[in-house]
């Protein structure tokens, strides 16, 4: 005999709805902004840019040019070559710059014009001297040129570059001027700044034998500035040595081996004797 069914079954319990009271329909995306996601893999998207600096192959020079400034810093350097490192501050170049700007040499061009100026005034019959007057007052440029004016005691004021290479052309020089008592002054990146002077691609150095009427208060200060960075320290120059700087590797290596030493000191009782092997 079958069992008559229960009339008081529980019944399933419906599906909860959203807070909507219905399932909310999908708001439809914008194109604009849709999701482009990239793969960096093989062959795959564009990798995104890097800083490469490190990985480049420079050109020799550049190389040559870096391990040298590394070089000097990490070799000690004798007072002969490092006094070269004592240059003149900004300021004090800025207005020497100044100075010479107003007393370059005529260039190639210039010169040639003056020439076919004196040439149609003779030819016109309207000057008979072909010499163009007094003698312009420029600065001097050219080692030998330079030397001899030094040497006889012609030169008010010599610049000198301290990027010379090789720095035997122009190490002799802060000596000879100290003997003639010549002023001097040492120039940071000069060679290329007082070749722009001259008219050249580089110049060694340069020197000031005489200035315009309306120049003679700059050139006294800048004289008066060589005097007391240069010549006056001398002796402190002569005696200093540079570099000797290490790097940042070795000197967290020597901090961290200075480091466990003095914790090793502090932990022997005062009177015992440390082992130092």
């Amino acid at each position: 005999m079958s069992k008559a069914p229960k009339s008081g079954s529980k019944k399933a319990a419906p599906a909860p709805y959203s807070k909507g009271g219905k399932a909310a329909a999908k708001a439809p995306k914008d194109t604009r902004f849709e999701k482009r996601s990239k793969s960096f893999g093989i062959g795959q998207d564009i990798q995104p840019p890097r800083d490469l600096t490190r990985f480049v192959k420079w050109p020799e020079y550049v190389r040559l040019q870096r391990q040298k400034v590394i070089l000097n810093q990490r070799l000690k350097v004798p007072p002969a070559i490092g006094q070269f490192s004592h240059t003149l501050d900004k300021n004090t170049a800025t207005n020497l710059f100044k100075l010479l700007n107003a007393h370059r040499p005529e260039s190639k061009q210039e010169k040639k014009a003056r020439l076919d100026a004196v040439a149609k005034d003779v030819a016109a019959g309207s000057k008979t001297d072909t010499k163009t007057g007094p003698k312009p007052i420029t600065a001097k440029y050219g080692l030998n040129h330079v030397v001899a004016l030094i040497e006889n005691k012609k030169a008010q004021l010599v610049a000198i570059a301290d990027d010379v290479e090789p720095i035997e052309l122009v190490i002799f020089l802060p000596a000879l001027c100290r003997k003639f008592g010549v002023p001097y002054v040492i120039v940071k990146g000069g060679k290329a700044r007082l070749g722009t002077v001259v008219h050249k691609k580089t110049a060694a150095v340069v020197a000031i034998t005489d200035v315009k009427s309306e120049s003679q208060r700059d050139l006294a200060a800048l004289v008066s500035a060589a005097k007391a960075n240069y010549l006056e320290k001398a002796a402190q120059h002569s005696r200093q040595w540079t570099g000797g700087h290490r790097g940042q590797k070795s000197a967290a290596k020597m901090a961290k081996r200075a480091k466990v030493a003095g914790a090793a000191a502090a932990a022997v009782p005062s009177g015992a004797p440390i082992n130092t092997e």
